[in-house]
């Protein structure tokens, strides 16, 4: 089912994020691992996102490690100090493992903000605009501190 869902995308990258909840970790990462095993049997372009039972920086090296996904989500609010959400990015980056640097619609602007600073230090694939449910908020808040990094960046020169 998950690989018809590639032609639905129409020539769009399709990401599905938690296809199943096994319950536990172990079995997660073993039916995670089964349908990514499968997608690539099958030629399929569709890529898995781990998030649940993913959730400490030893998960995400357990879930990278096992080639559980093609993604996994860092939950930045979970993994404690920003060092260790830096710290994830880089095992990701490092190991082939896309980095999704997410976190929680109910995040404040600093922590936002900060996380911006920690996307532009250590590359994840993706980062989370937020907070809030909305789209226009987040995308401002995030989009406003990438532009200005920069553009303090670049007079550094």
């Amino acid at each position: 089912y998950i690989a018809s869902l590639e032609q639905e995308a129409q020539g769009l990258p399709l990401y599905i994020e938690g296809p199943v909840d096994a319950g536990n970790k172990p079995d997660q990462i073993r039916m995670l691992t089964a349908i990514t095993k499968e997608l690539t049997r099958l030629g399929s372009g569709v890529k898995i996102v781990a998030d649940e039972w993913c959730n400490t920086y030893q998960d995400i090296v357990d879930f990278t490690d096992a080639g559980s996904c093609h993604m996994v989500q860092i939950k930045t609010p979970d993994l404690g100090g920003i060092h260790n959400i830096v710290d994830a990015v880089l095992y990701c980056n490092k190991h082939a493992m896309e980095a999704y640097q997410g976190g929680t619609c109910n995040e404040t602007e600093i922590s936002a903000r900060t996380c911006v600073h920690v996307a532009l230090a250590a590359r994840p694939m993706r980062m989370l605009i937020k907070p809030g449910m909305g789209f226009d908020e987040g995308l401002n808040i995030v989009f406003n501190e990438m532009n200005r990094t920069i553009a303090l960046l670049q007079t550094k020169d």
